[in-house]
């Protein structure tokens, strides 16, 4: 099986388990999520992904630099708890999950067990306990501000499809990269310097920015809006993007509160930071990352060989917080 990935190119697939998993219904779902949220009426000058070529990724870049068959697939299906409108769905309940956006985490499990995966990897003499638990593969999980693979993957992705990186600047981060002793590390400070400056960029203006903020309250308020009403069930949000909306938008003619939160889930309605007179304030969880990397033969942080970086990483752990107010 060849498959053409905007980040690694043309990839050969031919472990079974791994075809099996990617025909299979939980990951051909998530090609019609949308990795961001609810991206185009936001930013319609950037490309769509969606969370099926986020979640291939994973699992390519986990085989490309030699990680187990087993980690290669906990990769591979690290995402498939995702409802429609991936993290905005985390905006349906408290401050605490916006900051935290864990909701598919809370449930990736319980998920899991009740999907046809496990199945498949019995079929393939996988224990589907060890596949679950995160702490047997540090190379594709680990806490921020270490590298992983998932987040190695959704930033080079995200540069590529905000057009701040060509696939030949990529294809540079790449090579300067290795994975040791079940490590993500950079082979020189300055190449850390440059990977860790530009997801810094992509969470300012993409992650954590006003535009994603809105994004993320718009749609979750319509969800909420659509819950209450009885217009879906929660199990709904385990279809995709637009059969959820379809089910929502139907409802919209005889239902002037929910005309206009979908407007402004659209971006049909003006908005801007007001402190003093708000609709919402909206939190946003903010990643910054400190990659280990090399200096001579010595392994360290980055922020341990590049000082100012401790700053960049104080400044940017805190979840962001905005105050928005809609011309409605």
């Amino acid at each position: 099986m060849e498959y053409v990935d905007s980040v690694y190119g043309m990839i050969q697939i031919d472990d079974p388990a791994v075809r099996a998993l990617i025909a299979s219904p939980s990951l051909q779902r998530l090609k019609e999520i949308d990795q961001a949220g609810f991206l185009t009426p936001f930013r319609p000058e950037e490309d769509k992904i969606t969370r099926f070529e986020h979640s291939v990724g994973v699992y390519v870049l986990l085989k490309l630099y030699g990680a187990s068959l087993e980690e290669q697939v906990s990769g591979l299906i690290h995402d498939v708890s995702h409802t429609a409108f991936s993290h905005c769905a985390d905006y349906l309940t408290t401050q605490e999950a916006q900051q935290n956006q864990t909701q598919q985490d809370d449930v990736f499990e319980e998920y899991v067990k009740n999907s046809e995966i496990p199945s498949i990897l019995h079929q393939y003499g996988m224990d589907v306990s060890y596949i679950l638990d995160d702490t047997n593969f540090p190379l594709k999980e680990a806490s921020l501000p270490d590298l992983c693979a998932d987040r190695i993957d959704y930033s080079l992705r995200t540069a590529i499809a905000v057009h701040v990186c060509t696939k030949e600047d990529i294809s540079c981060i790449l090579k300067s990269l290795i994975a040791e002793g079940q490590e993500w590390i950079f082979k020189t400070v300055d190449a850390a310097l440059k990977y860790a400056s530009l997801f810094s960029h992509l969470n300012t203006h993409n992650y954590a920015g006003l535009t994603s903020a809105t994004m993320f309250y718009t749609v979750g308020s319509v969800l909420r809006h659509a819950l209450n009403k009885g217009y879906l069930v929660y199990e709904d949000l385990y279809s995709t993007d637009a059969q959820v909306l379809a089910m929502i938008s139907k409802h919209a003619s005889g239902d002037a509160d929910l005309q206009k939160l979908l407007n402004r889930m659209h971006n049909k309605v003006p908005y801007f930071i007001d402190p003093n007179h708000f609709h919402a304030q909206v939190f946003c969880k903010s990643r910054v990352v400190d990659p280990l990397c090399y200096q001579g033969k010595e392994l360290a942080p980055l922020s341990h060989f590049h000082p100012p970086w401790k700053r960049v990483l104080l400044e940017e752990k805190s979840p962001k917080s905005y105050c928005i107010r809609f011309v409605d």
